[in-house]
């Protein structure tokens, strides 16, 4: 009768988990947020506060619509590119959802440089890896799976992302150089970017071509415009 008591309680404990989450609006900071310091980096209404990479302001093929932030990718009539913050980050928490279509691949770079002889967000940013698990990458390379630092490490710790067009829930940290990877609660990265074992990962990578590639513990945010079927909503940051 005990263990049946626990087991319920248990159960109820993830029932209002859940629902807590699936309940809780979008794109809105609760009291206990906004008094921890967080603050909001997708208003749920427009692309306030990012710009395309080495554009500026201008047309651009991301749209929001239903609280969420989206490429277009079979928009030839308007600019692509990453999404980069116009400001800069080097010691905060990060959390954003995400989810993505059927075989679905998309990044967020972190620590990006903008700078005109950089031609993309990755050519300085490292890449938190957003991957749907049919994707081909997801069974040839395990640097390459959901919550990887892309091409670079495997999950320290196994998770599966969440089925096509379910949300999933994504948190990166950074405090000093050192940064800190999760996947709906799973640690799946753990580096310091000012060590030895970083540097030779970069060199033993194809970023090593790439001089400014994993140099910076500050810099931009950016979204990888890289194929169709990827949404962001609840983009928040608390600064360290």
């Amino acid at each position: 009768m005990k263990a049946k008591i626990l087991y319920l309680a248990a159960m109820l404990g993830v029932a209002v988990t859940t629902q807590s989450f699936t309940d809780q609006k979008p794109n809105v900071l609760t009291t206990q947020e906004q008094k921890e310091g967080w603050s909001l980096l997708f208003d749920g209404k427009s692309t306030n506060g990012w710009h395309l990479y080495n554009k500026g302001k201008t047309t651009s093929a991301w749209n929001v619509k239903n609280g969420e932030l989206y490429c277009k990718a079979d928009d030839y009539q308007a600019q692509h590119g990453d999404l980069i913050s116009d400001k800069q980050f080097e010691n905060y928490d990060l959390k954003f959802d995400w989810k993505i279509v059927k075989a679905g691949n998309s990044g967020l770079f972190i620590n990006v440089q903008e700078k005109k002889e950089l031609p993309t967000a990755w050519a300085s940013g490292p890449e938190y890896q957003l991957l749907e698990k049919s994707h081909n990458d997801h069974t040839a390379n395990p640097a390459k799976r959901a919550g990887c630092l892309f091409n670079l490490f495997p999950q320290k710790n196994p998770v599966l992302p969440k089925a096509p067009g379910e949300w999933n829930q994504s948190r990166i940290k950074q405090v000093n150089g050192k940064i800190e990877f999760y996947l709906n609660g799973v640690l799946t990265a753990s580096e310091d970017l000012k060590s030895e074992k970083w540097k030779k990962a970069i060199a033993a990578s194809n970023f090593k071509t790439f001089p400014e590639f994993g140099k910076h513990t500050k810099g931009h945010l950016a979204l990888q415009d890289w194929a169709n079927g990827i949404s962001f909503r609840n983009i928040k940051i608390k600064q360290l």
